[in-house]
C-alpha cells in the first residue's frame, strides 16, 4: 500500500497490521510514486521467491 505523505513523498506500508501497535509497518521512503512502485514489486518477487 503507497500512500503520500504531507511531506511530498510516498511510502509503503505493509499491507497487514501489526498486531502489537494495530499500525502498519514501514517499508520505506520514496520521492516519486514511479519509484515506489517499482519497490513494491520487487516486494512482492522476493515474497514468492
Amino acid at each position: 500500500m503507497i500512500r503520500k505523505l504531507s511531506s511530498g513523498k510516498f511510502r509503503i506500508y505493509s499491507r497487514s497490521k501489526n498486531s502489537k501497535t494495530g499500525k502498519r509497518r514501514n517499508l520505506g521512503t520514496f520521492t516519486t510514486r514511479e519509484e515506489a512502485q517499482k519497490h513494491e514489486r520487487e516486494i512482492q518477487y522476493f515474497k514468492r521467491h
